[in-house]
């Protein structure tokens, strides 16, 4: 992993499964920043969609003091 670089464009990529969650923040084509955890019982009855909103809130807490103020990409 870099450190993270907070005038560089950042990626965050998720993902969801019935086993767990994950996010990474991309630099330059680089992982800079990385989160996984094991889902918690009770979340493993969640449907696809909430599992997704799951990481995305996780990721965006995680890294918003380097996301704040940035121009949204899509």
């Amino acid at each position: 992993m870099s450190i993270i670089d907070p005038n560089k464009e950042h990626v965050v990529c998720m993902d969801a499964s019935k086993e767990g969650v994950d996010g990474v923040s991309i630099q330059e084509g680089r992982v800079v920043a990385y989160e996984s955890r094991k889902l918690k019982e009770y979340e493993h009855k969640y449907s696809a969609y909430d599992l997704e909103l799951t990481i995305v809130i996780r990721a965006l807490k995680m890294w918003r003091h380097y996301l704040l103020g940035k121009k949204n990409c899509y």
